[in-house]
């Protein structure tokens, strides 16, 4: 009798399908083993009767009877022998959501480490051990663990899908390849894994850089909005303040029409008041006058009354009261005090329109610096670039391109071609000078012609009082004050060039519809230093919003 010692290894008594010792072993045509509930199943669930290791098919479903043989010699082995398939070892690890179970667990489901694509199954390391030992399990393909293996197989040859079709964009079975797409381009699944992760690695990319630059634009909406915010803040205020200073303005007419009514019919009063005193003395005098004579007609004294009649007869002095009236109409005084207080309010709301005009450009404000090749060699410029005035000793300068040859004038450094930008530039002391924006190509070799149809929009000053817009025709500017600093502003793709008072915050002159195609330049004309008298320069000044 045998040892129990020599029984076979438990490999033998391994099901095929579910990796565990047989339960009923039955055996099928072609000499292999399994347990009737595993083939069973596996046939149910298959179209064709095949054997799942040597692959052989049988045309009609084969008679399945316990093989009592092997069952006598798995129960003997169950007897003498700790199941390892059924025993996992404690040391494995517990399947956690997410991860795939193994298939051949019988009690706590272990992680898989690989799936078969023969067996449609997935097996943790006790249970995959046999597909790595046993000669007719070694030659399953095995992949990464994965769900829904039945996915994974040919529907219709019962196949692992190892081909795909390039002709119609599918994954195929080897059968498929040689029956249904014989003339089809096939390539492995490897082979086209790779291009499509090469392609969705693109396609990643764009992703992101899409991504990116949505993120990049909820920026620059987010910015627009707090941009925004702070303008309607800024507007808020402003039109808060422009609105107090209207109410405290018709407030102040308010009380100057109910005290001009009242002075007048205080006035009145007291002029009808002296009319009456007047009056009443009069009236005084009278009664008096008459006492008198009532006294001397009723006294039969006859040379008394003779010698008063003369006295008595002329009345006493008195006022004709016939023209004498009291004029105490208001009409009108209210027309009047509105009709000055809409010209007051005309003359504030100007002055205030103006001023957050102006505080609105200097938002846009641009530090610009002489360019000194361009200077007239007769220039003077600081060593800084901010200030330009005439001198009498004409240098002897470099004949750059850019430089004007006949005109005292200067450009700025700084050229724009888009937006909006705003300068000033101090002008006090000055009896002639020219102020202008200028396209570039402006004539360099030659007088200049200032005028918009040749790319200058300018305003002059001339002998210390005179200002004139150099528009078609020319505009004489009549101004209440001599400016001291002078703001410029541009709105290239508006087409409008302004000028301002800045000390006044008033508009000396806009420029308007104008057609801008090229770069503009900040354009500066000190005018001759005419003996000392225009000696004072041009200051491009820091721009400070109040």
């Amino acid at each position: 009798m045998a040892d129990k010692n020599d029984l076979p290894s438990e490999d033998q008594f391994l099901c095929a399908i579910c990796l565990d010792v047989f339960t009923d072993p039955v055996t099928i045509p072609c000499g292999h083993n399994f347990c009737k509930d595993c083939i069973t199943e596996h046939w149910d669930r298959s179209d064709q009767y095949q054997c799942p290791v040597c692959k052989e098919a049988f045309t009609t479903r084969p008679d399945l009877r316990v093989n009592t043989f092997i069952s006598e010699m798995v129960a003997q082995f169950r007897q003498s022998a700790p199941q390892k398939a059924s025993s996992c070892s404690s040391e494995q690890h517990i399947f956690k959501p997410g991860e795939v179970l193994c298939d051949a667990c019988s009690e706590t489901k272990l992680k898989a480490l690989k799936s078969c694509l023969v067996c449609l199954a997935s097996y943790c390391e006790t249970h995959l051990e046999p597909h790595l030992i046993m000669s007719g399990l070694k030659r399953h393909q095995l992949i990464d663990p994965v769900e829904n293996l039945e996915d994974r197989m040919c529907p219709k040859h019962d196949k692992p899908l190892e081909l795909f079709c390039k002709t119609d964009q599918t994954c195929v079975c080897m059968l498929c390849g040689v029956l249904d797409h014989k003339m089809h381009k096939l390539v492995p699944l490897k082979e086209e894994y790779e291009d499509k992760k090469a392609q969705l690695g693109k396609t990643e990319a764009e992703t992101q850089q899409m991504i990116q630059k949505r993120q990049l634009k909820i920026q620059e909406i987010k910015q627009s909005v707090n941009l925004s915010k702070e303008d309607a803040d800024r507007e808020i205020a402003e039109g808060v303040q422009v609105f107090t200073a209207l109410k405290e303005s018709v407030e102040r007419g308010e009380a100057n029409l109910v005290n001009t009514i009242k002075e007048k019919q205080k006035t009145t009063e007291k002029q009808a008041e002296d009319f009456i005193k007047e009056l009443e003395q009069e009236i005084s005098e009278l009664k008096k006058r008459s006492s008198e004579v009532e006294h001397v007609t009723h006294s039969e004294d006859h040379l008394h009354l003779l010698q008063r009649f003369m006295s008595l007869k002329v009345a006493p002095p008195t006022k004709d009261w016939t023209e004498v009236s009291i004029h105490s109409s208001h009409e009108g005084t209210v027309v009047r005090a509105v009709a000055q207080l809409e010209e007051t309010f005309s003359k504030e709301i100007k002055k205030m329109l103006c001023e957050a005009e102006l505080k609105r450009v200097q938002r846009y404000a641009v530090d610009v610096t002489l360019d000194p090749d361009s200077a007239h060699p007769n220039l003077i410029l600081s060593d800084d670039g901010k200030q330009v005035s005439h001198g009498d000793v004409k240098k002897n300068l470099p004949d750059h391109p850019g430089r004007f040859s006949d005109s005292n004038c200067v450009l700025g450094k700084q050229s724009f071609s888009s937006g909006r930008f705003y300068f000033e530039v101090q002008v006090k002391g000055k009896t002639q000078l020219t102020l202008a924006v200028v396209r570039e190509s402006i004539n360099r070799k030659g007088d200049v012609t200032l005028s918009p149809q040749c790319g200058n929009w300018s305003i002059r000053l001339r002998d210390g009082k005179e200002y004139k817009a150099v528009d078609d025709p020319p505009v004489r500017l009549s101004l209440k004050s001599q400016p001291q600093k002078v703001g410029v502003f541009v709105d290239y793709e508006e087409g409008l060039i302004s000028f301002y008072d800045v000390d006044a915050a008033a508009l000396i002159y806009s420029f308007t519809g104008c057609s801008f195609t090229e770069k503009l330049f900040p354009y500066f004309n000190p005018g001759l230093n005419d003996g000392g008298k225009n000696s004072a320069p041009l200051i491009i000044s820091p721009v400070r919003v109040n």
